[in-house]
């Protein structure tokens, strides 16, 4: 963060414990809940200010579930790979395989493809109950 010129402050380094322990995606909303507990000043737009930044410098994830924004912690994993992310819960899994070696024809396209994200939605095991 230091690098990326964030300076590490209480409430950034809680606002990360959260992301990191809940390891699924979350609102700004449910982030803003958690934190008003330790940090009652602490406005929504702050938050989700913070959570944008990070997002920048790819210490988290965004994705957006029903029309909101939802962040969770970047992956540490060090390898490609996507995810099936529920929609309930946010809870999300690795899936190892990526479909982009199946996109033949943008191959033949002549387009260069300089990045690409897939993720597939549904419910978890748990929600399914």
């Amino acid at each position: 963060m230091k690098a990326s010129g964030f300076k590490m402050t209480p409430k950034r380094l809680d606002l990360l414990a959260y992301l990191f322990e809940a390891n699924r995606y979350v609102s700004a909303r449910e982030v803003a809940e958690e934190l008003r507990v330790s940090h009652p000043s602490l406005s929504y737009d702050t938050i989700y200010r913070n959570l944008n930044d990070f997002a920048a410098i790819d210490i988290l994830e965004t994705t957006e579930l029903d029309g909101e924004m939802k962040f969770r912690a970047a992956c540490q994993s060090g390898h490609h790979h996507h995810h099936l992310i529920c929609r309930t819960c946010g809870k999300t899994e690795t899936l190892d395989v990526c479909p982009m070696e199946w996109v033949s024809p943008i191959k033949d396209s002549g387009f260069e493809v300089e990045d690409h994200k897939f993720e597939i939605y549904g419910r978890c095991a748990a929600c399914q109950k």
